[in-house]
């Protein structure tokens, strides 16, 4: 095939794929009314697909999406279209550490999406631990992605984006498995700002006394024929009250992607 570099994927896609990844803090705090509050938010923004972090059983049918599939580590998966299979994966690390992965593909209109929902370990001084996740996460989506297929990858990293971890799946630093690189898509299509998911503003989030931090993100890996999977709208949600309740104490990200 020869290379044309004013359309090197062909013509691209104009529809879109709206995918939400969202740590919903397990069962905190007013959860039932944060609860409330985060189905109303998924409501506004409408996502084709959305996936949870900290998600709690019988979470994802009170949430109103069709499909869904609930796995270990608290991770969750929603969808307007039906999930083909899936797959939970624990992550090393040590005891009590945490960190899994389920991948789910998704039988959209247009072909299926693979989504890998991530949970790394959360402690600051753990970031050896979590390279050696990331390592573990490459080699599961390297083992299971099809290249003909939109794949990403998102939930929460517990890590920013100039860490080492996440440098690994971005090809800033050695990448954890030969050609797996992905696009960050509040890089390649944020709305402005320093997009952080982690704020001193979220009064959930302020006892911490963390400092801001952009630790949730949707990766796609290198985009496929027509630019499928490509990021071209990215934004983060849930930091207005609902009701005076914040929903949780991350804020979300929201993606749109070709598709």
């Amino acid at each position: 095939m020869t290379y044309d570099i004013a359309e090197p994927y062909g013509p691209l896609i104009t529809s879109t794929l709206r995918l939400v990844t969202w740590n919903v803090w397990a069962r905190f705090g007013p959860w039932e009314s944060r609860e409330t509050a985060i189905k109303a938010t998924l409501a506004r923004h409408d996502p084709d697909v959305v996936a949870l972090v900290e998600a709690w059983d019988g979470q994802a049918e009170r949430l109103g999406m069709p499909h869904h599939v609930f796995a270990g580590e608290g991770l969750a998966v929603l969808s307007r279209w039906p999930i083909e299979r899936h797959e939970w994966r624990r992550l090393p690390g040590p005891e009590g550490a945490g960190g899994g992965v389920v991948f789910t593909e998704i039988a959209g209109p247009r072909g299926p999406v693979q989504i890998f929902t991530v949970a790394l370990t959360w402690r600051l001084e753990h970031g050896a631990v979590r390279q050696e996740q990331v390592r573990a996460l490459s080699a599961f989506v390297a083992e299971l992605q099809r290249r003909s297929r939109p794949t990403i990858v998102c939930g929460d990293f517990n890590a920013d984006p100039d860490s080492d971890e996440i440098r690994m799946l971005t090809g800033k630093a050695a990448t954890a498995v030969p050609d797996l690189v992905c696009y960050d898509a509040w890089d390649t299509a944020g709305t402005g700002g320093p997009g952080h998911t982690w704020a001193r503003a979220n009064p959930w989030a302020a006892p911490v006394l963390w400092p801001d931090r952009r630790i949730d993100h949707i990766l796609s890996a290198w985009p496929r024929r027509g630019g499928a999977g490509h990021p071209v709208h990215c934004e983060v949600i849930g930091a207005d009250p609902v009701d005076d309740v914040v929903p949780s104490d991350h804020y979300g990200v929201l993606a749109d992607l070709r598709y």
